[in-house]
């Protein structure tokens, strides 16, 4: 099921300009809002067309990851809702809104699939953001380096540095395989999550307080199945309800968790939302042997709802 599916992890570093970066506590909005129309003037050859009625929508790399559509001969998945984008934003966890003139700030980026080839379009974009700002006052950064890392072993290698201007080509991305191995030799019971950033999952229309296993599970599989057909070209043939039916004997036993709000100001629907999730640490008690490389890829891509805005984050104790 997994096998295939392959995500790369990179850390990027900036160096706030001459009049600092003034940014809010959860910084995930402030990278991802102006950054699609920082990789849309990089990608993009006709402007502000629209990109349904463009005649290079196939091979944009603008259109592949903001517009992602279903292939033309579809079936499987042709009327899903929200096609994920492929790629995740990590804002820092730390709460500082003030960076003073050349201080450093670090946040991850995720590719998935086939977006792993357009990692030079992210690094000129980030580029590109920096020139016209970010924050408050959208005050410049400077774009200095990009590290690539390896979620299973910490190995970090550099990819770009704005000493050289050049892109390496290093491949430190991790396939399910990779994940179903790493995780083979572990044998409990009890798994403690701590979700680190807001979680939004959604179950029976309703955007879920207390996470049971079963619901988590479910969205996992939703994000996660979604992600391999839309950027790996790869179909899961599963018996998902049986999977299903199993993850519902897997017990929530302790929940130290609350719920967090947070607002954001759209551009596209140009008013401000209202956002909120779950922070903070379950522990699940079960079998749960066959559903740990499931959790460990979400630890790279996240669960739930604004993925690409860094909300939905965990990791495994």
């Amino acid at each position: 099921m997994l096998d295939h599916f392959q995500a790369a992890s990179y850390r990027v570093e900036l160096i706030a300009g001459e009049k600092g970066l003034i940014l809010p506590p959860y910084k995930g909005s402030t990278l991802r809002g102006g950054f699609g129309a920082a990789f849309r003037r990089i990608a993009c050859a006709r402007g502000n067309e629209d990109c349904k009625q463009c005649m290079l929508q196939a091979s944009c790399p603008y259109a592949y990851i903001f517009e992602t559509a279903p292939p033309p001969d579809s079936q499987a998945l042709s009327k899903y809702e929200s096609i994920p984008r492929p790629f995740v934003l990590e804002p820092p966890l730390e709460e500082k809104t003030w960076y003073r003139p050349g201080e450093q700030l670090l946040f991850g980026l995720v590719l998935v699939g086939r977006a792993i080839q357009y990692l030079p379009y992210f690094i000129l974009a980030f580029k590109e953001l920096g020139e016209l700002g970010i924050g408050k006052g959208r005050n410049p950064y400077r774009l200095v380096r990009l590290m690539g890392v390896d979620p299973l072993n910490g190995i970090e290698e550099e990819i770009y540095s704005a000493e050289t201007g050049k892109v390496y080509n290093r491949d430190l991305s991790v396939s399910g395989e990779m994940l179903r191995d790493a995780v083979q030799a572990m044998d409990f019971e009890a798994a403690i999550l701590d979700f680190q950033t807001m979680t939004r999952i959604k179950f029976e229309d309703s955007f879920l307080r207390h996470l049971e296993f079963h619901m988590l599970l479910r969205s996992l599989l939703r994000r996660l199945s979604a992600l391999a057909y839309f950027h790996h070209g790869n179909e899961w043939q599963v018996d998902f309800s049986e999977l299903i039916k199993r993850a519902e004997r897997v017990s929530k036993t302790a929940d130290h968790t609350r719920w967090v709000d947070w607002e954001r100001y759209s551009r596209r629907q140009d008013a401000r939302m209202r956002l909120g999730g779950v922070v903070g640490q379950v522990t699940y008690r079960g079998d749960l042997a066959e559903f740990l490389p499931i959790l460990k890829l979400g630890e790279i891509v996240h669960v739930g709802k604004a993925c690409t805005f860094g909300m939905g984050k965990y990791r495994m104790l």
